[in-house]
């Protein structure tokens, strides 16, 4: 719940996620228990830090190129020959199935002039130079060269393909471009045992969209990991989601983890005085893109109602049994966050998976992917993962329908971002102000970058 201390004052009007938690008749998950809160330094955060090049170019050297980033899912490239294309700023690399259980990351460069050798994703048994021919093996092994009378100089064994380290947790594939880098497991932290009761492997990727804003990454980050906004942004939420009742989380001593619960099936204690229960579930469904009649039984909670709809529709339409699960794994947004740029829902249906990335060489632009991962079902096969759904700098969300309830959240969510960025140009401030709580994820990211940006 919204935690409390000497040094931070915060009592909520309403009840707190531990407080719905403890009313229901289910054993509350022990990834979702009370947590100790850890007050952050209150750090100035200059406003520079979001559009200047200077900035960005550190971030490209003591960051983007020293740390664990998310690149696919395994079940994007489950065959040997499978790639999928990663780029992050300058740097591309070829995340490619190179034996039933094996991948590797091979930097996307032909070793002769330098040809990009391939995009986007596909399957090879060869990765060949598209200018003058060379080819490499899966394995990274240069294979081809032609004309190789006029190279008496090179030595075809020592030119192997650079490579990144590679890593996976719960179905995702990690690459990092130090060969020097802290071990995977380590930058990991508390995530895997946060997620031991949602195992993400036993899901499959059922949406992708990929959407490109004007703003800088971390703008459009720090837009999705507070519920601040909700009141302002997205009033028409506010009958079924307890905003300022979500908890926020951060562990001493854990640099690259912090979470947010936002529970959902209650009103804002803004307006919770005026809602009957029977119009808390009308307003869930709605906020759901759906218009079904709600048959709210007497006596009976929207929230405890809504978590039964929850469990009826995941058994009926994905095949899987949640009648052991809590209403707060049903419901709730329970979103974590891996630094720099990755936000993983858990729970049983709100599965999200929030990235964000800049886009090319450019602070003032980024590139959103909005993944939603469905649980794999209890009987039958695990179906193929869609494909990536690319939204350009003036596509509206509404060209992408399948994002159902979501397009209007995320419409009014992008309408911000770039006037976000145009004023932090154009303040005559030197910094931006963050709450001491509801905004505590911010402080936590931003004191892990100072910490890689201070880095030689």
């Amino acid at each position: 719940m919204p935690h409390t201390d000497a040094q931070l004052p915060v009592t909520p009007p309403g009840p707190s996620v531990q407080e719905l938690l403890d009313r229901e008749q289910r054993p509350v998950p022990e990834a979702l228990r009370d947590v100790a809160f850890a007050p952050l330094g209150s750090a100035p955060i200059t406003r520079e830090r979001y559009f200047s090049y200077g900035f960005h170019r550190r971030e490209v050297e003591r960051l983007w190129r020293r740390v664990w980033q998310m690149a696919c899912r395994e079940e994007e490239i489950p065959e040997v020959g499978d790639y999928f294309v990663y780029d992050i700023v300058d740097d591309s690399l070829i995340v490619v199935r190179t034996a039933p259980n094996e991948i590797r990351a091979f930097h996307n460069s032909c070793l002769h002039r330098g040809t990009r050798l391939c995009d986007g994703e596909g399957r090879a048994r060869s990765f060949r130079c598209s200018f003058h021919g060379w080819t490499w093996d899966l394995d990274g092994r240069l294979l081809r060269m032609p004309s190789e009378w006029d190279f008496p100089h090179v030595e075809q064994r020592d030119l192997c393909l650079p490579e990144a380290r590679v890593a996976c947790w719960g179905g995702f594939v990690f690459v990092n471009l130090d060969p020097e880098c802290e071990p995977f497991d380590s930058f990991l932290e508390i995530l895997p045992e946060q997620f031991r009761a949602w195992p993400m492997a036993e899901r499959w990727k059922a949406l992708h969209v990929c959407k490109a804003f004007r703003c800088n990454w971390k703008v459009a980050l720090e837009a999705f990991i507070e519920s601040y906004h909700v009141i302002t942004t997205h009033p028409q939420i506010m009958g079924s989601t307890g905003d300022t009742n979500t908890q926020y989380d951060t562990w001493p001593g854990v640099r690259h983890v912090n979470r947010m619960i936002t529970p959902f099936a209650v009103a804002s204690p803004t307006i919770a005085s005026t809602m009957t229960e029977q119009e808390i579930a009308e307003s869930m469904v709605r906020t759901g893109g759906r218009d079904d009649a709600v048959d709210l039984p007497e006596g009976m909670s929207a929230r405890a109602f809504m978590g039964e709809q929850m469990r009826t529709l995941v058994k009926s339409a994905l095949g899987v049994d949640a009648s052991e699960r809590t209403d707060s794994e049903m419901l709730d947004a329970i979103e974590y966050y891996l630094f720099p740029n990755l936000a993983p829902w858990a729970g049983v249906l709100n599965s999200l998976v929030y990235r964000f990335r800049p886009n090319g060489d450019d602070p003032d632009s980024c590139l959103m992917d909005i993944m939603r991962l469905h649980p794999v079902p209890d009987l039958g096969e695990r179906p193929p993962p869609v494909a990536v759904h690319h939204l350009g700098l003036d596509d509206p969300f509404d060209l992408a329908p399948e994002l159902g309830g979501l397009v209007e959240i995320f419409r009014q969510d992008s309408m911000n971002l770039p006037k976000v960025q145009r004023g932090l140009k154009s303040s005559g401030a030197s910094t931006v102000n963050f709450g001491l709580y509801q905004e505590s994820r911010l402080r936590h990211y931003h004191a892990t970058l100072d910490e890689y940006l201070a880095r030689d």
